[in-house]
């Protein structure tokens, strides 16, 4: 019977310039995969924001023009959108901290999702 041939075994430096490369091909691969699923959420969000946006223009024009039908004047129709509008956006400015929290929530659990 012949003796077992054992394979030459490689420095143990060798061994670790392998792991140091497999590891930053690892973090590259994992950065890679992290920022476009963060590029590819903001796309989808701004999409989804432009969309809501153009729905409330329209809703806003067709809420104007449907005050201007009741009342018979077209900018005393606008007037009350107008004025509907200033009131939210004073309720939101008096109510901001309340707002903001949530907001800060969301965008940290979708930064480190």
């Amino acid at each position: 019977m012949e003796p077992e041939k054992e394979e030459p075994t490689r420095p143990i430096i060798d061994q670790l310039k392998e792991y140091a490369e497999t590891r930053f091909k690892l973090l590259k691969y994992e950065v890679i995969e992290r920022s476009t699923s963060i590029i590819a959420d903001v796309i989808t969000d701004l999409a989804i924001i432009v969309v809501l946006v153009l729905t409330f223009l329209f809703a806003s024009f067709t809420l104007a023009l449907f005050m201007a039908d009741v009342l018979h004047s077209y900018w005393q129709g606008f007037a009350c959108v107008t004025v509907l509008y200033a009131l939210i956006a004073t309720i939101i400015a008096f109510a901001k901290r309340s707002f903001e929290r949530p907001i800060i929530n969301a965008m940290v659990r979708k930064f480190f999702k």
